[in-house]
């Protein structure tokens, strides 16, 4: 084998998706940002609001035991900066939990039937399943290699999905078998009438 057959075996190799043994079902381990955020529940946010409102509360807490006596105008330019690190910390919050679901790591009953529902109109109507993108396929390969299961560490590196690619760690197939029991269904009712 060349030295340059060898090169270009050596850069083919793909680490094989990792497969959660979890209590819940794997729905996607890399969902795009978009579907994370149209997937979140509201308790999710309500959570999340909870969490960040502890950075102001906090400031307003230690404020009222300890004045500042920084003069007038002092402590508003750090009420707005716990401000921004509360809802800072309230949207990833609600981002990882919704990405766990995804991910099979919390109860997902509601995010199962919502992909499923997705995922099998899109069949029906003949749309690719994760969209499209204008990247080549090696570059997807590695947008997915680089934020698969990235939620898990997103409180100290949020680094989320933005690329359309077909690499989510489940069979398709179950969205293809659905759709077209479906669609014998619709066609069964149809000549029934």
């Amino acid at each position: 084998m060349s030295t340059s057959q060898e090169h270009a075996r050596r850069h083919q190799a793909v680490v094989p998706d990792k497969v959660p043994t979890g209590e819940y079902p794997l729905i996607d381990n890399d969902p795009h940002f978009k579907r994370v955020m149209r997937y979140t529940r509201p308790s999710d946010w309500l959570t999340g609001a909870a969490v960040g409102a502890m950075s102001p509360g906090l400031m307003l807490y230690w404020e009222k035991v300890s004045p500042s006596f920084v003069g007038k105008g002092g402590f508003a330019p750090i009420m707005r900066l716990s401000g921004a690190i509360g809802v800072t910390g309230c949207f990833i919050f609600a981002y990882s939990r919704s990405c766990m679901r995804f991910y099979g790591a919390r109860e997902n009953r509601r995010e199962i039937e919502m992909d499923m529902r997705e995922m099998v109109d899109k069949v029906k109507k003949g749309e690719t399943l994760y969209g499209t993108s204008e990247m080549t396929d090696y570059m997807q390969g590695v947008a997915h290699r680089n934020s698969r299961y990235a939620a898990t560490f997103a409180h100290v590196m949020p680094w989320p999905n933005f690329v359309n690619h077909p690499y989510h760690g489940v069979d398709t197939a179950k969205y293809y078998r659905q759709a077209e029991l479906e669609l014998e269904q619709e066609r069964v009712g149809r000549e029934g009438r």
